[in-house]
């Protein structure tokens, strides 16, 4: 019964971390020109969007304002710790900014993260002495959940359909502040129950797409 149990949940777990829909994407013409000269790309923290109609009871929207910025940083981390492992192993042509550095060239400049969308994508690429930055925005009908919820949510039907992310990435070239590159995808299930797993999800779905990708000759 219990080996019965067991290969329930990960035979499921497989279905709900499948995604929605194919993925739409954005490549502009003249990003073949913008990659010739492009060394170093930094991401940003990301734009997160939690359902304020659909909160679990007792989660106020002071919780949900805090989980936003919270997941906005941990996405931003689990971005480049993946890119970085692809880059080393000379999967891109363009170098990353550590984080680290991004932040705190942003909170010197008092660039907070409410403020992020008050600035163009160029004014943040002079600010940080970088030639793209990466960024995106995330809507998600629930917060996220542990992995006991998860499990649990897998058992009992709720984690189905309706618990979906829509994620958006954009990559902004440095001179004009325009939009090179765009993946939209909507991801449902625990695919999006944590920033590590959407974070792997991206990473898996944009490893051939993502635009600055080495050509081995």
């Amino acid at each position: 019964m219990r080996k019965l149990l067991l290969g329930t949940i990960v035979l499921m777990m497989g279905i709900y971390l499948s995604d929605c829909a194919s993925p739409t994407i954005y490549v502009s013409p003249k990003f073949e020109e913008y990659k010739e000269v492009h060394k170093k790309v930094a991401i940003l923290p990301f734009d997160v969007d939690i359902d304020s109609k659909k909160l679990p009871k007792d989660y106020t929207l002071e919780m949900a304002r805090e989980a936003e910025k919270d997941e906005g940083y941990n996405i931003q981390r689990e971005l480049y710790i993946r890119f970085l492992d692809r880059q080393q192993r000379g999967g891109y042509t363009v170098e990353f900014q550590d984080v680290d550095k991004t932040n705190a060239l942003l909170a010197k400049a008092n660039v907070k993260y409410a403020d992020l969308g008050w600035h163009t994508k160029d004014e943040i690429c002079r600010l940080l002495e970088v030639d793209a930055i990466i960024s995106g925005t995330i809507h998600r009908e629930r917060p996220m959940s542990t992995g006991a919820a998860i499990v649990t949510g897998v058992l009992f039907g709720f984690w189905g359909s309706t618990n979906k992310v829509d994620v958006k990435m954009n990559v902004h070239e440095s001179l004009n502040g325009d939009l090179v590159w765009e993946y939209v995808h909507e991801a449902s299930g625990s695919v999006g129950s944590s920033s590590e797993k959407l974070a792997e999800s991206l990473m898996k779905n944009i490893s051939k797409k993502f635009p600055y990708k080495q050509i081995k000759k």
